[in-house]
């Protein structure tokens, strides 16, 4: 079970854009200022208009309930996630990928539409503040990069500010519709806190899932999709952007985040496997009923114990650099010299002195998280005491550096999440699974017609 506290709405709202959108705008070219000479076109004086170009005719992709989707509406949203992805995609995953951009966008319009008939239309001021705070997050507070990148990408802001008001619109009918009519009991978070306690000391996992729903008929085509999408995983593409897109979890709102779980609340399928994933691994698709899983394995814990790389550690960096045409052989024979003459150091207190001698640079830190390091120096650094120093790392690019460890401050045992933090899990659990039920039924007494 995830046992985070629930995410607010715009601290979703804001995660989910901003993954979408990337961080970071480049500047358009300047255009060319000149002007193709006259003569080098041959037009008549006397022409004939036979039919007109209306630049604001665009025609429907899809009609749903009365409103309608344009090529352009897919387009610009295609854009925006392909633009996020990173990777070149194919042809053949570009036309995927604009069929599922048409789902989700026939979802928006279902949800914005239903607010509106509830009376809980968005305001445009909520969706302006919304997309201000992803233009601050991105670009320094100014709206206006944010609308330049995402014309530079082929999107557009109104293409966004929808994206915006549709999840906005789906927050306010749950929290109208569904969230009042789910309680948990006290005995029942009670239940679950005695289970955590019971299981004290066992491993918890932090996945992420892309769910892919199939039946029989449709197996065969949904474990290839499944395929595409870890192919464009392993090349790079972000996971939270694709989760967003083609998850068919509620849990794609917030990148198919599924928080802290034990392996018991998965499907066997999914325990299996992530019993042999080391943290940062891929796997899937994975078979499990109704579908298709593809997982990656953030991070492992034990339940209700202090983890190590949780530590606080305060180090001094050391380091030098190698002269330009320095080999392999003598970069590694240099090194082994630097951490050696290191070692005589024997305490952070003589540190910068010994530096000074072979002409190495220190910089110092001590707020330094250890899970925050690279794994292959984790258990290096964990496993010193105070005064030692690692095993020197880098490169003949970077130079060679070591890290000395001036203090520790362990961590504390978590005694885990209080009974009110259970319930609002258990709550969101079953939100998530109404939303889902609801939003079938909003498809299913949709009229959509497709061009």
């Amino acid at each position: 079970m995830n046992l985070n506290s629930r995410k607010s709405l715009k601290g979703r709202l804001l995660i989910t854009a901003a993954a979408a959108i990337g961080m970071v705008a480049t500047q358009a070219p300047a255009q060319d200022s000149g002007a193709t000479p006259q003569g080098e076109i041959n037009v008549s004086n006397d022409v004939t208009i036979f039919a007109k170009n209306d630049p604001n005719d665009r025609r429907a992709t899809a009609i749903v309930n009365g409103d309608i989707i344009t090529g352009t509406d897919v387009d610009q949203r295609t854009a925006l996630i392909v633009a996020s992805s990173k990777v070149k995609v194919s042809d053949e995953d570009l036309a995927r990928l604009r069929l599922q951009v048409m789902r989700n966008l026939i979802d928006e319009s279902i949800q914005i539409q239903e607010a509106k008939t509830q009376e809980l239309e968005v305001k445009d001021e909520e969706v302006e503040q919304s997309y201000a705070r992803v233009a601050q997050q991105n670009f320094g507070q100014n709206t206006k990069a944010l609308d330049a990148y995402l014309a530079k990408i082929g999107s557009s802001a109104n293409s966004l500010k929808r994206q915006i008001r549709g999840e906005m619109a789906w927050q306010h009918l749950l929290r109208r519709n569904v969230n009042p009519f789910v309680n948990v009991s006290d005995e029942e978070a009670k239940e679950v806190y005695d289970r955590m306690q019971a299981a004290k000391g066992t491993q918890e996992y932090h996945i992420a899932e892309i769910f892919l729903t199939s039946t029989p008929d449709s197996q065969a085509a949904v474990f290839q999709n499944g395929n595409k999408i870890v192919e464009q995983l392993k090349a790079g593409a972000s996971f939270p952007a694709l989760a967003r897109t083609y998850s068919d979890a509620s849990t794609k709102v917030v990148g198919g985040d599924l928080g802290w779980i034990r392996l018991s609340t998965l499907p066997a399928e999914m325990a299996t496997t992530a019993q042999t994933m080391s943290p940062g691994q891929l796997a899937g698709p994975i078979a499990i009923p109704g579908g298709y899983s593809i997982m990656v394995l953030v991070d492992k814990r034990q339940v209700l114990t202090a983890d190590p790389r949780d530590a606080l550690l305060s180090l001094k960096q050391i380091s030098i650099d190698f002269p330009a045409g320095t080999t392999e052989a003598d970069a590694t024979k240099r090194a082994g010299e630097f951490a050696t003459a290191m070692k005589t150091a024997k305490g952070c207190g003589n540190v910068d002195a010994v530096a000074k001698g072979l002409g190495a640079q220190v910089v110092e830190n001590d707020q330094v998280k250890a899970r925050d390091l690279p794994a292959a120096l984790q258990d290096a650094l964990l496993a010193l005491s105070i005064g030692e120093t690692s095993p020197p790392f880098g490169s003949i690019k970077e130079g060679v550096r070591v890290l000395m460890l001036c203090g520790r401050d362990d961590p504390k045992v978590d005694g885990g999440p209080s009974l009110e933090e259970i319930r609002s899990q258990i709550e969101d659990d079953r939100v998530n699974k109404r939303a889902q039920a609801y939003l079938r039924d909003l498809r299913r007494d949709a009229v959509i017609e497709y061009n």
